[in-house]
């Protein structure tokens, strides 16, 4: 299957389309997580194919689309996204996000409201960690002498091995997309899903350890029109493949209960 390209400003843009084998008004747009592309929906949107149709899309900087032109925030990947939905011919847009693209779609629903007349947010991320005060402490110290290395060691291999050493995996994988990573993950988007509008379903593994189910719980407080649903059995990646027809059916009730 190959993308279609569109280019938008100063980056290239990827998106693969399914067909869906049955009539539907509904369009279902994909946004990964991170470190992913839209590969790692592909076992869930062949599912759902019978049901609606599908854009899988690559977030600049990922998969075949190209780097963004600055070190971009969340809000600036939606407001990338929104750009090219409004040149798409579409009828009723649902945006299902993993992870990274649940930030990505707090922001959509917020920022543009006419977009999503619904949205699915899996193991989504976007509001801080809960840590015990004993993790805080941990977490402060590991950042503040990070910082501090930093500030002694020129650019070159002694700095890249205290990055392996201190980084975590997406950050150390980051490459170029590091000065993103550190925006990205430091924001907290509390006040911005509080905006959103559009109805919404939430689903979590229980056995998640990187965006747990009480994120879900704060995030179903903060949306007006959110619904929870925690799996048993999943984590935060498996739940895209292992879990997939248990996530398809809820993400099938979900476009049900849309007005048409």
């Amino acid at each position: 299957m190959y993308p279609e390209t569109t280019a938008l400003n100063q980056y290239r843009f990827a998106a693969f389309e399914i067909p869906a084998t049955g009539g539907s008004h509904q369009h279902l747009i994909w946004g990964h997580g991170w470190g992913q592309s839209s590969a790692a929906f592909m076992p869930l949107a062949e599912t759902l194919k019978p049901f609606a149709s599908s854009t899988m899309i690559d977030f600049p900087g990922f998969g075949q689309s190209s780097l963004p032109p600055a070190s971009w925030g969340t809000a600036d990947y939606a407001d990338a996204v929104a750009q090219w939905l409004q040149s798409q011919s579409r009828s009723q847009l649902i945006w299902i996000g993993h992870s990274f693209g649940g930030r990505v779609g707090i922001q959509l629903a917020a920022r543009y409201p006419q977009l999503p007349a619904g949205m699915v947010l899996i193991a989504s991320a976007g509001l801080p960690r809960k840590r015990t005060p004993l993790q805080r402490i941990h977490f402060s110290l590991r950042r503040t002498f990070f910082k501090t290395a930093k500030r002694f060691l020129r650019e070159g291999p002694q700095l890249e091995r205290l990055r392996q050493r201190m980084g975590s995996a997406d950050y150390r994988s980051a490459g170029a997309l590091r000065p993103v990573f550190n925006r990205v993950v430091s924001e907290d988007l509390t006040d911005v899903a509080r905006k959103v509008r559009c109805p919404t379903l939430l689903i979590y593994g229980k056995e998640d350890t990187e965006t747990p189910p009480e994120m879900g719980q704060r995030l179903k407080e903060l949306i007006p029109r959110a619904e929870l649903m925690i799996l048993d059995g999943f984590g935060h990646l498996n739940i895209l493949n292992e879990g997939r027809h248990q996530v398809a059916l809820q993400i099938r009730k979900f476009l049900q209960s849309l007005p048409q």
